[in-house]
């Protein structure tokens, strides 16, 4: 038995060898409302990024984040000597947590499943005219509320070269939380339940 243990222990280096530790990927797709957010906010689309690193074959610890572009439609403007500013809202959700992964066919395809916590802020940020420039518009009049919440999420991708280094796949996380603070297009200064189902195609890149 001594025996078998140690041979397992010489082994395990070797096996985990097999697959990259560090994974950088970028999100694309649509985000859905819900909960108390769901009559006064709408579908939108998401964009993320984020990094994670595998611990073992089979875990793996990341962090992200996904903005959510104009889902509590606001349609504002702040008057300036260069005219009217547009102020719009955006929607940051911040995942911290990990994911088990199963790969199949030597690292070709993975499918995983994981949750942790998420920091959740909405906010109203003002369109600034010169993009490339030092000079920005302060906003006194843009609003925000946070807070915090959990989430799970699915995916699978598939390597796009021999030395997976390069893969696309799809990844569906869904963020339930409480946030409150300042009213935000039509949602009122109040706590509330919020709940968003975000589906978006992925390309990650493993090293």
């Amino acid at each position: 038995m001594r025996r078998f243990f140690a041979v397992a222990l010489l082994a395990a280096p070797a096996l985990a060898a097999d697959f990259h530790r560090h994974n950088f990927w970028v999100d694309l797709g649509g985000a859905r409302p819900g909960g108390d957010l769901k009559p006064v906010f709408s579908d939108s689309f998401v964009l993320g990024f984020g990094y994670g690193y595998r611990l073992h074959e089979y875990f793996q610890a990341e962090a992200g984040l996904d903005t959510v572009f104009g889902a509590a439609g606001v349609r504002e403007f702040l008057p300036s000597f260069v005219g009217d500013l547009r102020i719009r809202d955006y929607q940051w959700l911040l995942p911290m947590g990990g994911r088990v992964i199963v790969p199949l066919g030597s690292e070709r395809v993975l499918f995983s499943a994981g949750g942790g916590g998420v920091y959740m802020r909405y906010g109203e940020r003002l369109r600034q005219p010169f993009q490339y420039s030092t000079i920005r518009f302060e906003c006194p009049v843009c609003l925000s509320r946070d807070g915090w919440g959990y989430y799970g999420l699915v995916g699978a991708n598939v390597a796009l070269d021999r030395a997976a280094h390069f893969r696309v796949g799809v990844t569906s996380r869904v963020y339930r939380g409480k946030t409150d603070g300042e009213p935000l297009g039509a949602l009122p200064a109040v706590r509330t339940r919020d709940r968003w189902v975000n589906v978006a195609g992925e390309f990650a890149v493993s090293f």
